[in-house]
């Protein structure tokens, strides 16, 4: 595992903060095409010839463009006209809406969350039921001799991981969490089981744009990673906080929350307070722990949510209770 100075020092300084450091395997994808059956991102999968290629059935988000009629254009219009009446007036409220003008906004839009004022056309994001399934994507597909603590515990020496390129809001799909993005699936096989062979996955019939991952190979480097400053003890976090300014450190950039691609460590909560996440099982609700981050950018050039990170926590007893998911 590649320990770096400073986080030697970290633990030096603060020897409790060493047990709660976890391992994670930064993957380090970079633009290229791996060899069959290698570690990498966005290639075809190793895949029995006789099992069914997987479908997503279920209802997406889809964008939508939706005109306005010329009656609601010319409404808005004269709305506007209103507005800039009153600005040449001085009266000082001309980017305040009436009571009247407010609820016809509201009328015209109906739901929609923007509005192209160069097209007339309502923007939202709504969903539609699948009629027609929707060929899963490769995205990951991991060996043992990379990621070894991976797979303990586990019959399977090849991890492979598939989304359905399409935003999903179903509770079904995060493990009951709210979430907004592509709905995922994780298959774990034996490389030496027959009849497996390099699969051509079918084209998806659509796909939001970001979710069809770059090829890319991977370096994997197993490196230490610490928690999230709400995660300390709290009458410890500002003696961290202030050891980490004198070095010209920040915490969380500098030590917590490694960001990019990763297999275990701690997740990053930027966006949000501290989030529990724990098993859906029945009568489990253990506190489950993060197994795999996907980023945005870099070479896969891929976007999550607001171009942010896509994570699957585990539950950390049984790899057999359902996963669940989260966007930061």
């Amino acid at each position: 595992m590649h320990i770096h100075p400073e986080d030697e020092a970290l633990v030096a300084e603060f020897p409790w903060l060493g047990d709660l450091a976890r391992v994670a395997v930064l993957l380090n994808p970079a633009s290229g095409v791996p060899e069959a059956g290698d570690s990498g991102v966005g290639r075809p999968l190793l895949w029995p010839a006789g099992e069914p290629w997987p479908q997503c059935s279920v209802g997406h988000w889809v964008y939508h463009r939706d005109p306005l009629s010329a009656a609601e254009r010319r409404e808005w219009q004269e709305m506007d006209e209103a507005r800039k009446v009153r600005a040449r007036n001085g009266t000082g409220q001309h980017n305040v809406l009436t009571h009247e003008e407010a609820a016809a906004q509201k009328r015209i839009m109906n739901g929609a969350s923007s509005l192209d004022m160069l097209t007339w056309e309502r923007i939202s994001t709504r969903p539609d039921p699948c009629t027609d399934p929707v060929a899963m994507v490769p995205v990951l597909q991991l060996r043992a001799c990379d990621a070894p603590r991976v797979f303990e515990g586990r019959d399977a020496d090849l991890l492979q991981v598939l989304w359905c390129p399409n935003d999903h809001d179903r509770e079904d799909v995060a493990g009951g969490y709210p979430y907004g993005g592509p709905r995922l699936e994780l298959r774990w096989r034996r490389s030496t089981e027959d009849g497996l062979t390099p699969a051509t996955p079918p084209q998806p019939r659509r796909a939001a744009d970001g979710y069809i991952p770059r090829p890319c190979t991977l370096s994997p480097v197993e490196a230490q990673d610490f928690p999230e400053h709400d995660h300390l003890p709290e009458n410890l976090r500002d003696v961290v906080e202030t050891w980490c300014e004198e070095q010209d450190r920040d915490y969380h950039d500098d030590f917590a929350c490694l960001g990019g691609w990763k297999v275990g460590g701690w997740p990053s909560w930027h966006l949000t307070d501290l989030q529990r996440i724990t098993c859906s099982e029945t009568d489990c609700g253990r506190r489950m722990r993060l197994f795999l981050t996907m980023d945005s950018g870099g070479d896969p050039s891929l976007n999550v949510g607001r171009f942010g990170e896509l994570r699957i926590f585990v539950c950390p007893d049984d790899p057999g209770h359902p996963i669940a998911l989260n966007i930061q």
